[in-house]
């Protein structure tokens, strides 16, 4: 016989279902941003999806086709890293490997992985983090990219209302509770460090990935 989850269990779920549809609200913000720029760039109200952020923004700014694809190219490679540590945690069924696959992205594994050091033993959780927060992300992401190709003249330029920095935002207070440790935060500044010194001179998403290296190193030094 299952035992019925407690109060504390409960307000657990509770947590994590709050901050799934959360940062599925920051990013669906961000992406009426990413409509309005794409349609503003001459693609069609059917082009979505994040990682062609990067290849709005390359076109946008008068860069070759070749160029854009490249750079969302390279923004992409982080889902391969994302799915091999998802599928770790997650065990899906072969039924759901390909629904896994196609919400394995930023903002899911974030939660769904944030989960392990909140709430030690509890894969439930990290299975709803995921699974919600792919969810709320994918609808919420079309729905307001929509909004962002149909309406964006009317807006101007999102950016300035802030959207752009509202997925960052939400990232930010993910990562926040988990820079307790002096070594993880040495991590953190390095990675962050990296970033910022190839932004100005890197082709968008090669900053992430560099980040991203800087991670990968650390947790095989130690």
């Amino acid at each position: 016989m299952t035992a019925q989850p407690g109060p504390v269990q409960d307000r657990a779920r509770a947590g994590v279902l709050r901050q799934s549809w959360s940062v599925g609200a920051a990013t669906g913000a961000y992406g009426i941003s990413f409509g309005a720029l794409a349609v503003a760039s001459g693609l069609s109200v059917a082009f979505t999806g994040g990682s062609q952020f990067a290849f709005v923004g390359v076109v946008g700014a008068g860069g070759s086709s070749l160029a854009a694809v490249a750079a969302s190219g390279l923004l992409g490679v982080r889902n391969g890293f994302y799915g091999l540590q998802m599928t770790a945690l997650l065990h899906p069924d072969r039924a759901r490997r390909p629904l896994a696959a196609h919400l394995t992205i930023d903002e899911s594994t974030a939660v769904g992985s944030a989960q392990v050091a909140a709430h030690p033993g509890r894969h439930d959780l990290v299975r709803t983090g995921f699974w919600t927060t792919g969810w709320a992300v994918f609808a919420l992401w079309n729905l307001s990219t929509l909004v962002g190709a149909v309406v964006g003249d009317a807006l101007g330029d999102p950016r300035r209302y802030g959207l752009d920095a509202a997925a960052a935002a939400a990232f930010l207070a993910l990562l926040w509770p988990r820079l307790g440790a002096g070594r993880t935060r040495l991590v953190a500044l390095a990675a962050g460090a990296v970033a910022l010194v190839l932004v100005p001179a890197a082709p968008p998403g090669v900053p992430v990935l560099a980040a991203a290296a800087v991670a990968v190193v650390a947790g095989w030094r130690s």
